[in-house]
């Protein structure tokens, strides 16, 4: 099986078509995820659509739009407020993890690759087999 990260973007107009994916692939939905870390002093938020791998391929997509959206806990806000409506309107409950911030690694892939550790030693999504 593969695994990755799709980033759509920050958040800023990309929430939008995040939640669009969401909605076209209601039937592979796995999950829905809020990572939050602190980014340069900012707390921020990345808000993630997981699917079910494809079926043939084994491709499972992890679309996500990168700490570009302020943390809701701290400061509430529309773009995540649409996030959350989508889980209620898909009948989900977002699933929040504190992760370290992107600029903590020197390559982005490397972060990907810390996020999908973390999913998968929580069994979010399935380890490779």
């Amino acid at each position: 099986m593969i695994q990755r990260f799709i980033e759509l973007g920050e958040g800023y107009s990309d929430i939008y078509e995040l939640i669009e994916l969401a909605r076209a692939n209601r039937h592979r939905l796995s999950g829905l995820f809020a990572f939050h870390t602190v980014k340069n002093g900012r707390p921020v938020t990345s808000c993630v659509v997981v699917l079910h791998p494809t079926d043939p391929g084994d491709f499972q997509p992890l679309y996500i739009c990168r700490e570009g959206i302020p943390n809701p806990r701290v400061k509430p806000n529309k773009r995540y407020d649409l996030f959350a409506q989508l889980a209620k309107e898909l009948g989900m409950e977002i699933i929040h993890l504190e992760v370290k911030p992107s600029t903590f690694f020197a390559e982005l892939d490397l972060y990907y690759q810390h996020l999908i550790g973390i999913m998968r030693m929580n069994r979010f999504i399935p380890p490779l087999q």
